[in-house]
C-alpha cells in the first residue's frame, strides 16, 4: 500500500514539473478535443466527413484484428494498426452500432501506430480502422460475428 502511495506520488510530482517547466502541454497527455458530430455519425462516410475528410482509399498498410466469432458482444478485443508513414490519427468504427464511432486515437509523432482495445458491438458487423496518414484517410475492414449483442441486444 504504502509503495502504491510513493509510486503515485513521484509521478505526480514529475508531471507537475514537466507541465510547469513547459515540457508538456496538457494536450499532449489527456484525451483530444470531444467532437460531438463525430459520435453521433452513423456510418464511415459520416464519421469521415466530421473529421475534416472527403474521402478514403483502402489499403495494405491497415489492418484490422479481432476474432471472427465474438461470443459475448458487450467486450469484443479488437487490434488495428497502421504501416503507412506519417500516421496521425487512427480509429475504430463498427458499422451496425447506434454510433459508428467507437474510439478515436492521436499518434504522436515517432509513436508506434499500433492501437489494442475492447469494444461493444450490438450485432455481426464490419469493424474498420480508420487511419490519418501524411493527410490521407485510408481504411481496413474485417467482419465480426456476434453471438450475444453487447449494445442492447
Amino acid at each position: 500500500m504504502n509503495q502504491s502511495r510513493r509510486d503515485m506520488l513521484r509521478i505526480s510530482s514529475v508531471l507537475g514539473m514537466a507541465f510547469t517547466a513547459g515540457l508538456l502541454k496538457p494536450s499532449d497527455v489527456f484525451a483530444a478535443e470531444w467532437s460531438q458530430k463525430v459520435f453521433d455519425a452513423k456510418s464511415l462516410e459520416d464519421v469521415l466527413k466530421a473529421l475534416g475528410g472527403d474521402k478514403f482509399a483502402v489499403s495494405p498498410d491497415v489492418t484490422v484484428s479481432g476474432p471472427d466469432i465474438a461470443e459475448n458482444g458487450a467486450v469484443v478485443p479488437v487490434s488495428i494498426a497502421s504501416k503507412a508513414a506519417n500516421t496521425e490519427y487512427m480509429a475504430i468504427l463498427v458499422d451496425k452500432n447506434p454510433s459508428a464511432m467507437s474510439a478515436g486515437f492521436a499518434i504522436p509523432a515517432g509513436t508506434e501506430a499500433a492501437i489494442s482495445t475492447r469494444v461493444k458491438m450490438g450485432a455481426t458487423s464490419n469493424v474498420h480502422a480508420l487511419v490519418k496518414a501524411d493527410g490521407k484517410w485510408l481504411v481496413a475492414s474485417k467482419e465480426i460475428k456476434v453471438t450475444l449483442g453487447g449494445c442492447g441486444g
